[in-house]
């Protein structure tokens, strides 16, 4: 069940009101009587597990030589 606030209240309490959306209650923000935003907690997201070696594929042997001069000069050049 959603509480509803004026915008005069809020301004007020707004730190007991953070803490209340934070704990689950959705809060109305009302202004001049009409319901004008709404405070409700942020959906905690799942970070996706790494899962290394999943892509296909190996590195040969020459990617791990030197570079050329002229390659390495146009890298370092602005």
């Amino acid at each position: 069940m959603a509480i509803t606030v004026n915008v005069h209240e809020a301004k007020t309490h707004f730190s007991r009101l953070l803490e209340q959306a934070h704990a689950g209650q959705e809060i109305i923000l009302s202004k001049a009587g009409k319901p004008y935003a709404r405070m409700v907690p942020l959906a905690q997201q799942e970070k996706p597990r790494r899962m290394p070696g999943r892509l296909a594929g190996c590195i040969d042997e020459a990617f791990f030589e030197p570079l050329p001069e002229a390659e390495l000069d146009a890298w370092e050049k602005p």
